[in-house]
């Protein structure tokens, strides 16, 4: 079996049961309701205490469990994770490795072409086709102009281009000393990496 087929068992384990959501409201909820109870613990009535902590166990152990349930969860949800990153890697390596090789290919082509073409119009300089049982070739007139010295172009034949981008940097430099830069912010991120 392939790397699809352990994708697909994964990605099963790690969607049966309770979603990683509504394990985490489930976590925020027993949060919620352990403080309310640990209130109720301070009651003045013995009776409502003592009610209190008997919930507060049962509420500790369901906390517990769905600790528990969540890290199992969040782990294997991280295992999904690393498998995608690694068989996206493995793509762009196998997409790399492909076009290299087909970059090669082109290469012997174009080598074999102009080989070919150098034969033809040597013994038939005059053609403007060949014709093949399988194949023609053709050709057609164009005229390009070939840079010869870039250096010694006047400035008349020069085109001047210009790109304009913001300075990220003098902008965040500015903003955070104070200065009011329209039509930009800083903004403050976290970011995560998953070992």
């Amino acid at each position: 079996m392939g790397p699809a087929t352990a994708t697909v068992s994964v990605t099963a384990t790690a969607t049966s049961g309770l979603g990683l959501w509504q394990l985490g409201i489930e976590a925020q909820s027993l949060t919620a309701q352990i403080a309310a109870l640990a209130e109720q613990l301070e009651a003045e009535d013995p009776a409502l205490a003592q009610t209190a902590l008997g919930e507060l166990e049962s509420v500790l152990l369901q906390e517990e469990g769905n600790k528990q349930k969540l890290s199992d969860k969040a782990d294997a949800t991280c295992w999904v994770i690393d498998h995608l990153r690694a068989q996206a890697n493995y793509r762009a390596a196998q997409a790399k490795r492909l076009a290299d090789i087909a970059k090669a290919d082109n290469t012997r082509a174009d080598a074999l072409e102009t080989s070919l073409l150098y034969v033809l119009t040597r013994l038939q300089p005059e053609a403007k086709r060949f014709s093949f049982p399988n194949h023609e070739i053709t050709s057609r007139k164009s005229t390009v102009v070939e840079i010869i010295d870039v250096d010694k172009i006047t400035a008349e034949w020069l085109q001047v281009k210009t790109i304009t981008t913001p300075d990220k940097n003098a902008i965040k430099d500015a903003i955070k000393k104070g200065v009011k830069v329209e039509g930009a912010a800083v903004i403050n991120r976290t970011n995560w990496k998953i070992n």
